[in-house]
Parts: structure tokens; C-alpha cells; sequence
């Protein structure tokens, strides 16, 4: 608690030229693309429960071809799954151990990560 003012202006600094927006995530690509600009991906992971959102693998599609045209630079984070390998293929890849923490509790599962870069 005696920190919480120092901690809040020290957010307040980094956040005030941040934009947050509430639209779909290839509006915000198309709206946002500019030679320098770099997007961080880190969609729902492909055929895994719990996110409740509809994200079907021609978002994924859609995502490969945005970072095949756009201006500027993307890494998107996503576990590893042959669709993904397949639909990402073209793209450098590298492999990112991690343990997923699962039900709390400290039940770590490991798995494997991509980080793709365009």
C-alpha cells in the first residue's frame, strides 16, 4: 500500500499514449500497418478448450496471409501443432519449452511453444 500512488503514476507513464481498441484483430492489423510498426500475436491455441471464442483455423489462415503482406514486422506466440506447422510453414519458427500450469495447484504440464516471426 505505500507504494500504490508511485506504482500508478509510473503506469500512468507508460500507458498515455497507448490506444486500446475493441475490434477484430485484422481490422487492428490493417488500421495499424506502417513500415515501422511491429504486432505481437498471441491468438487462442489451436484445438485447445477454454478460451470461449469461436476461433476457427481460417482465422489462422487469415493471420499467415496478414503477415505475408504487411508492412510492418509480427511475431505471434501459439503452441505447436502440425496445422499450425503446415499453415505457418513459410515462416521462421522456433521451439519454446514451457509449462503450462493446469488447475492450479502446481500440476505443470510441459509442452512446446512456437514463436513465428515474419
Amino acid at each position: 500500500m505505500l507504494r500504490i500512488e508511485e506504482n500508478l503514476s509510473a503506469a500512468h507513464l507508460r500507458l498515455s499514449s497507448t490506444y486500446i481498441e475493441k475490434i477484430d484483430w485484422a481490422a487492428c492489423i490493417t488500421k495499424y500497418d506502417r513500415p515501422h510498426t511491429f504486432f505481437y500475436m498471441d491468438p487462442p491455441y489451436w484445438q485447445t478448450a477454454g478460451y470461449g471464442v469461436d476461433f476457427g483455423i481460417e482465422q489462422y489462415v487469415r493471420m499467415a496471409e496478414l503477415m505475408r503482406t504487411i508492412k510492418g514486422k509480427a511475431i505471434l506466440s501459439i503452441n505447436d501443432h502440425p496445422d499450425i506447422r503446415a499453415i505457418f510453414g513459410e515462416f521462421q519458427m522456433e521451439e519454446v519449452g514451457i509449462d503450462y500450469m493446469v488447475g492450479g495447484g502446481g500440476k505443470a504440464a510441459a509442452r512446446i511453444e512456437l514463436i513465428i516471426y515474419s
